[in-house]
């Protein structure tokens, strides 16, 4: 895995041949290609802010990629002008996108809404336990809470039989909330989402629990109290 400063300091080397490039013209085929070797499945490709590379959304991630597709970056791409990740940037109108087409949450509405977060959960993490105890601060502040499932030792540990009985239970709220404070949840079977939030949490980069995507797609790993939430919400 390359560091940031290895990878900028291969980009400054490569800026030279690369400004001859075209920036909206690559090989999707060949990337498809090569990427797929690597077991990785695109989900959508598009020229770079980056001049000779493609950003490509993956079931792993955000990817950059030469024009001709045999050479990949692993890791963050830094803006050095306007002093941001260009990742996280790219990342967040995907994540839109793709929340848009789910609609199999558990939610937690708040009566005076005004803010509505997604949160990657998994209920044997303890800091997703302190989220969920904290649900009325956050229905207080207008925030709304819809629960994704993320188990984090996959889909076949104990964790993961846990979220699929609480997507198959008649009342999953009830079932979510017995599951965060620790209470056996009735072992129920049914096609349930529980794979493909977990699919959808490492497309969009989330490696630990709780995740919360907020309505501008950018993402913030960890805990957050209301109050720390809504000045994230408001900024």
């Amino acid at each position: 895995m390359l560091r940031l400063t290895t990878l900028m300091a291969a980009l400054g080397l490569w800026a030279g041949s690369a400004l001859a490039e075209s920036t909206t013209a690559f090989d999707e085929a060949n990337i498809n290609r090569q990427l797929g070797q690597l077991g990785l499945q695109v989900d959508s490709m598009t020229a770079s802010p980056v001049t000779g590379l493609v950003q490509v959304f993956t079931n792993r991630g955000l990817f950059f990629v030469s024009n001709d597709g045999n050479f990949f970056f692993e890791g963050n791409l830094f803006d050095i002008q306007n002093r941001e990740l260009v990742n996280e940037q790219q990342m967040r109108p995907f994540r839109q996108q793709q929340l848009d087409k789910h609609s199999d949450y558990i939610e937690y509405k708040a009566k005076d809404e005004r803010h509505v977060v997604t949160v990657f959960t998994d209920p044997s993490c303890g800091y997703c336990r302190r989220l969920h105890q904290e649900i009325a601060d956050y229905n207080k502040a207008g925030i709304t809470v819809r629960y994704l499932a993320f188990p984090r030792g996959g889909l076949a540990s104990d964790t993961g039989k846990d979220l699929a009985a609480i997507w198959c239970s008649r009342d999953k709220n009830s079932a979510m909330d017995d599951a965060k404070a620790g209470r056996s949840v009735r072992a129920i079977e049914c096609r349930n989402p529980v794979a493909n939030h977990y699919q959808l949490g490492q497309a969009f980069g989330v490696t630990g629990t709780p995740a919360i995507v907020l309505p501008s797609g950018q993402m913030i790993p960890g805990y957050q109290p209301a109050a720390a939430l809504i000045q994230q919400l408001t900024n």
